[in-house]
């Protein structure tokens, strides 16, 4: 069984050499890497010259766009599972191996789904509270995060390629979601969630990374207004019933309601964000 892992990177050159070194300590060796790069020069050469002789390294070039990298990658995929890495992630030394079992045990499912930590294995994402099981329409929002899916190459090649309205770089409103529609995309073909199944994420940055890569309020409030932009547009596209749509309303309102009482008015504009966006995007579908 061969993995093909697609790895879309923009911006970023630790984080992507640490994502290699993980590769390189991994039980498993049966893979392979399609980077595509979408830096405006060589800064991963050095990296990628490192380890090429390690393991199969393909190195692709696109536009920005992550979707629109992914669909890149897709075309030259070989491996029986297709995974989706972020270009600021860790995989453990045994998670090809761990994924690898679950797939030769478990024919009857065609994806897996993991959890996000970070480095000292605390929850990082949004679902880490989520028991295993089967994934379906209203449980993927909490169960699906891209980089830590894996499916076999037969339901990639059935369910085609990414939306590239959908996530970072789309150049559109909606700013997330294109895991998520791909996963509703192939929600009947039997997906499972194992808590079990970890990728770190974000890997921890030095204190100079951290200032230059921060962000302005500004450019945060309209960051997660994007993020839920994107929620909304994919819950209209797929016909998700409106009292889960309300449902994915009221919890915003609800953190601005606390945050109030709190006084944490910092959380109170990012919940208003992803209330109003996640309205905008649902409503604005046409």
């Amino acid at each position: 069984m061969k993995f093909s892992l697609v790895l879309a990177t923009l911006n970023r050159t630790v984080e992507v050499q640490y994502f290699l070194q993980t590769l390189n300590t991994q039980t498993y060796r049966n893979f392979e890497l399609i980077v595509i790069d979408q830096n405006p020069d060589d800064r991963l050469l050095e990296f990628i010259q490192i380890y090429q002789n390690s393991f199969s390294i393909l190195h692709l070039r696109s536009a920005k766009g992550l979707s629109l990298a992914r669909n890149v990658g897709l075309q030259h995929i070989n491996g029986d599972i297709v995974a989706f890495p972020d270009d600021d992630c860790a995989y453990p030394q045994d998670i090809l191996e761990h994924v690898a079992h679950f797939f030769t045990n478990h024919p009857e499912w065609n994806g897996l789904t993991g959890r996000s930590v970070d480095q000292q294995g605390k929850d990082s994402g949004r679902h880490g509270e989520s028991p295993a099981g089967q994934i379906n329409r209203f449980n993927v929002w909490r169960r699906g995060i891209s980089y830590t899916i894996f499916l076999r190459k037969s339901v990639v090649i059935e369910v085609g390629v990414f939306d590239e309205s959908l996530g970072v770089g789309a150049n559109t409103p909606w700013g997330s979601g294109e895991e998520t529609d791909y996963l509703l995309r192939a929600i009947n073909k039997g997906l499972y969630y194992d808590p079990a199944v970890t990728v770190t994420h974000p890997i921890k940055l030095t204190q100079t990374q951290l200032i230059q890569s921060n962000i302005s309020q500004d450019k945060s409030y309209f960051k997660t207004y994007s993020y839920a932009m994107g929620r909304g547009r994919v819950l209209r596209k797929h016909k998700i019933p409106l009292w889960f749509v309300i449902y994915n309303w009221g919890r915003p309102l609800v953190g601005v309601a606390l945050s109030l009482l709190q006084g944490r008015l910092d959380r109170v504009e990012s919940y208003w964000a992803t209330f109003q966006g996640r309205v905008q995007g649902w409503l604005g579908w046409a």
